[in-house]
């Protein structure tokens, strides 16, 4: 397992880069993130929030994990509102408005193409994830309000370093 960046670690708000080559690197990268995400636990993750710049992410809304690789999502349509935490952002939450409806194109673990058309929980999870992939954080999504008391709150915790070099937020 991994530790999960926390807000204030660079490497939460660098793009990731695509992946050219799906081997067993990726594979045990995958099962890693999977225990990582059930661990934590949480629903997706994104390689980036363990430290790893590459453009992939799993999750799980109830169906089993589930990986998407070089994920892009090509048509959104509708709105719903939905309180949304964030692992990198541990203990916080907010009501954020996302498209409810996305069509996520990728590769899986074979390399074949993946076109999933997804609503509620499991396309929010796809936005969530990519925006990791792509460097935006949560609190990119608040109304400036929002953000003023959000970013208040983050900065009243002390930011640590731990022995490995990972950021860690304290109360």
């Amino acid at each position: 397992m991994f530790p999960i960046r926390q807000y204030g670690d660079p490497v939460l708000k660098q793009r990731a880069r695509e992946v050219e080559d799906i081997d067993g690197s990726v594979a045990k990268l995958v099962d890693e993130m999977i225990d990582t995400m059930y661990d934590a636990p949480g629903t997706g993750l994104a390689a980036n929030q363990v430290g790893v710049q590459r453009r992939i992410f799993v999750y799980d809304v109830g169906d089993g994990p589930r990986v998407v690789i070089n994920p892009q999502i090509v048509e959104s349509a509708g709105e719903w509102t939905y309180e949304e935490g964030c692992l990198s952002v541990p203990g916080l939450s907010w009501t954020i408005v996302r498209p409810n409806q996305v069509h996520l194109i990728g590769r899986d673990l074979d390399g074949h193409e993946l076109s999933i058309e997804a609503d509620t929980l499991e396309g929010r999870v796809f936005q969530h994830e990519l925006d990791h992939l792509d460097g935006v954080l949560l609190v990119e999504h608040l109304d400036d309000a929002q953000r003023k008391e959000a970013l208040k709150i983050l900065r009243s915790r002390t930011v640590s370093v731990d022995p490995d070099g990972l950021a860690r937020l304290r109360n």
